[in-house]
């Protein structure tokens, strides 16, 4: 089919009074062709009215497609029962010419940002290889809207304690604040409502309250109002996570700290410009942090159990024995937890970030529940070595009493290199004087 162009030619090449033959020639198009056009006498090319297959059969293909849930293969299978002729493709064809199961093609549109307008925040599951182990993280990612400076974090899971921890340590990576943080309706977030009715979670408003924002929901299902944030999970997982191992969580997050220092001094190529010196006029336009940013945390209140460890997270963290029984508080921050009993009493441990671990975690420095094996008075050891005379040969006891002194003497070398292991030897030396 000739194309407008051509035709157009034709017509002029005509009107100067060239031949049929020679325009044929100079535009290598048989003279029939020529011919042709020039009997239309019109630039246009004309339209093709073709019957359609599929047309004596519209009212039974739109009670089907209603019927078999817009599958088209049971719509083809269905006609083809009731005696129909007609192929897969012209049915395909005919819906999609005449708009039957196909959604209206609605142009995405561009969103342009002023500098330190809006930062885009949101979340998306990855699979990592971590400590030796394949598992499924969350990853939480923040990026600037003007100059695409990008920061995310992985965690086990992602909840409204996790998405302060994440945005506190977003602001402090930008050295700043934007006006606004977009979001995609997580339940995180949101108390009610979608979009622009959407209503935070007042500890979530009050959070953004102190760094200078508010957060905003765009519309469900208009993922490319919030498309800032959405494109870079695919570099994310295709770049950063293929072919790396992790050995921790610190580990991961520090290369992943570092991978976005590196990421942001790259030229990028749809932008035209390095993010790094895009932001450089952002930055001057992002609110300034408060002199003071207090640490995330979440209290809970706790029984000690009867072994001596409180429950968290499915995580158990030993606390002294003489608080066996009592309620206390757990402050549990990003990097360790507090467990306190009172104003001058609370222990220390190192947060284990993995949820149902199991792991029993010591106090450093404590010398509380092993005094029990230290102290030659104290009654479990006592009765220990009484009871395997009493009922054992003497040879089992004696290997009873060498097993209890081998696990003392480890005990007391471990307790020796903590801080404040000076007061260990005056266990030992108590022990050695009960022994004379």
């Amino acid at each position: 089919m000739l194309s407008q162009a051509q035709r157009t030619a034709i017509l002029e090449l005509h009107a100067k009074g060239v031949s049929k033959h020679e325009i044929s020639r100079v535009l290598q198009l048989s003279r029939p062709t020529v011919r042709k056009v020039l009997r239309s006498k019109a630039p246009q090319v004309p339209e093709m009215h073709r019957p359609e297959k599929a047309e004596p059969y519209r009212e039974r293909i739109l009670e089907l497609f209603s019927t078999c849930k817009g599958n088209l293969v049971r719509v083809h299978e269905e006609l083809m029962a009731s005696g129909a002729e007609l192929s897969y493709p012209a049915l395909t064809g005919f819906c999609r010419r005449h708009g039957i199961g196909q959604a209206p093609v609605v142009a995405a549109g561009r969103y342009d940002f002023q500098p330190g307008e809006e930062t885009q925040h949101d979340t998306s599951p990855h699979e990592v290889e971590l400590g030796g182990k394949k598992r499924k993280v969350q990853t939480a990612s923040a990026v600037l809207c003007y100059s695409r400076m990008l920061f995310f974090q992985c965690y086990p899971t992602f909840q409204r304690f996790d998405c302060k921890v994440f945005l506190t340590e977003a602001l402090q990576y930008f050295s700043g604040a934007p006006k606004r943080v977009m979001i995609d309706n997580t339940h995180v977030v949101v108390l009610h409502g979608t979009g622009r009715d959407m209503i935070p979670v007042p500890e979530m408003a009050a959070f953004g309250e102190r760094f200078g924002f508010q957060f905003v929901a765009h519309a469900i299902g208009n993922a490319n109002r919030s498309g800032r944030v959405e494109r870079p999970f695919h570099f994310i997982e295709g770049n950063f996570l293929a072919g790396r191992t992790f050995s921790g969580w610190e580990d991961l997050n520090q290369r992943a700290r570092e991978w976005c220092d590196k990421v942001n001094s790259t030229y990028k190529k749809h932008i035209r410009a390095v993010p790094r010196e895009l932001f450089a006029v952002e930055r001057l336009h992002l609110q300034p942090l408060p002199a003071w940013i207090p640490e995330v945390y979440r209290l809970q209140q706790r029984l000690v159990d009867i072994e001596g460890y409180v429950a968290l997270h499915s995580n158990r963290y030993s606390v002294p024995v003489d608080w066996i029984g009592r309620r206390v508080e757990v402050r549990e921050t990003k990097d360790k937890i507090e467990i306190q009993l009172d104003a001058r009493r609370m222990v220390t441990h190192r947060r284990i970030a993995e949820v149902g671990a199991q792991v029993r975690v010591p106090i450093d420095g404590m010398r509380v529940q092993v005094r029990l094996l230290v102290d030659p008075d104290s009654g479990p050891t006592q009765v220990l070595r009484q009871r395997a005379h009493q009922r054992c040969a003497p040879a089992v006891a004696n290997q009873v009493d060498r097993q209890l002194d081998e696990a003392r003497d480890v005990v007391v070398g471990f307790l020796r290199e903590q801080p404040g292991g000076d007061d260990v030897g005056d266990l030992r030396r108590r022990e050695l004087a009960a022994a004379d």
